[in-house]
């Protein structure tokens, strides 16, 4: 079964990231936080600075909560600010297949969640004057003929249980005309949704964080999480942090540092790259929009304000770099637009998604008073920032929002530490095949 938006298991990057992307090189202003020096107290603690993390300061601030929160890395480096920029639509999976496990009633819930997050996150940037180059459309576009009636059968569905008129079917000839390219069968246009520039969302949530009270730290690792006598105590490098709860949102980076998180949250490779900005004979995407296709291994792809192909598609399935991201980038390029088979790309780079089994977030009290959030398999510009919100309405003692995606069945990756990695290796491998059958 096709899943909704199938792009996200590749929009969203985390660290260990080779390259220098063009979000980092076209951010005019990206503020430095100290590295912690010295033991602290606080009502939380958060470890990672991501959307999960710095949304969940920001709330938590905003009503007064003493918020420290910790990053090993600088805020952006990981997956909020190298992603693919897509909002998407609903969860990661299509409401009809969540249907088909959960049932209607919470299927519908599930889906509406996840769109309370589009409202969200452009109030919290239009009422705090955060640029974030928001877009409005997306394609998700066929790359079989055959893939076409579960789309035709899903805008039905979308329309007409579960209220999102805004949907429709495209033929190949009308997706031909607004992609400039013939590669495609058809698929579905979504008016509902858009796309922006990850990187500036990520600044501004971390300003606002600050300004509202939250204690930011940079580049201060922690390499130790405990609870004892009702207390959650982190250990950096530069001392400790001691406080009643503990949000750990460091999704597909957590290490040694939790197992139960470790073992249901998988990191895999995945890359992206941004050419010169394009001249408009090429024909490119000339509405604006952005594009995600069938395929498994997904290719996404949309323009910037001024004109570039910002294009991912290429995953690895292994903890090693390629040497030439751009070389195998602009290869999937020429497969959709001819044209470009030799347009210069001037910047590549990559990290690892994290992905649950289900492509479903894990949510999980994994400790007493400690809650990890993670696993968003790609859609994460959306519900990772909705988390951070989720988050703070629980500690207020309104958690039936979060309680939603708490109760999802999410299974550990089979194998156990050892083997889980070969085993995904070759499961993903398999399926990447198929893309090509």
């Amino acid at each position: 079964m096709l899943q909704q938006n199938q792009s996200p298991i590749s929009h969203y990057l985390s660290p260990i990231s080779p390259g220098f992307s063009w979000y980092e090189a076209s951010v005019a202003e990206r503020p430095a936080y100290p590295a912690l020096d010295g033991s602290r107290q606080a009502d939380v603690v958060i470890i990672g600075g991501g959307y999960t993390g710095l949304s969940a300061a920001f709330h938590l601030a905003q009503n007064g909560v003493d918020v420290v929160l910790i990053d090993a890395a600088r805020f952006g480096d990981g997956a909020s600010g190298r992603n693919g920029g897509q909002f998407g639509t609903g969860q990661r999976s299509w409401a009809e297949d969540l249907e088909n496990e959960y049932g209607f009633t919470r299927a519908k819930a599930l889906f509406e969640l996840a769109e309370d997050s589009k409202p969200l996150i452009k109030s919290i940037c239009n009422q705090h004057n955060i640029d974030i180059e928001y877009a409005t459309g997306q394609m998700s576009v066929a790359h079989k003929k055959r893939y076409l009636k579960q789309y035709e059968r899903h805008v039905e569905l979308m329309q007409t249980r579960y209220n999102y008129p805004h949907v429709r079917m495209m033929d190949a000839q009308e997706a031909a005309e607004k992609l400039g390219s013939t590669r495609y069968y058809g698929g579905t246009y979504d008016s509902g949704t858009g796309h922006i520039h990850p990187l500036k969302l990520l600044v501004g949530m971390a300003k606002l964080a600050a300004q509202a009270g939250a204690s930011l730290f940079e580049n201060t690792k922690a390499t130790k999480l405990e609870c004892q006598n009702g207390r959650v105590t982190v250990t950096t490098d530069k001392g400790t942090i001691t406080a009643k709860h503990c949000l750990l949102a460091v999704n597909a980076h957590g290490g040694l540092l939790e197992p139960v998180s470790a073992a249901h949250v998988m990191p895999i490779r995945s890359f992206m790259g941004a050419t010169v900005p394009l001249d408009k004979k090429y024909g490119v995407l000339h509405g604006g929009e952005a594009v995600d296709d069938s395929r498994f291994v997904v290719r996404y792809f949309r323009l910037t304000q001024d004109g570039r192909l910002l294009f991912g598609g290429r995953e690895a399935y292994t903890a090693d770099n390629p040497r030439e991201i751009s070389t195998h980038i602009r290869r999937q390029i020429a497969e959709i637009y001819p044209q470009l088979a030799d347009v210069e790309i001037t910047h590549s780079w990559g990290g690892s998604v994290g992905i649950t089994m289900p492509r479903q977030p894990f949510v999980r009290e994994v400790m007493p008073n400690v809650i990890s959030a993670g696993g968003y398999s790609g859609h994460g510009v959306m519900l990772a920032n909705l988390m951070g919100q989720l988050y703070a309405e629980k500690l207020a003692g309104k958690g039936e929002r979060l309680q939603l995606l708490q109760d999802l069945n999410i299974p550990a990756f089979p194998g156990g530490r050892r083997f889980r990695s070969p085993l995904l290796f070759v499961a993903l491998s398999w399926f990447a095949l198929m893309d090509r059958i």
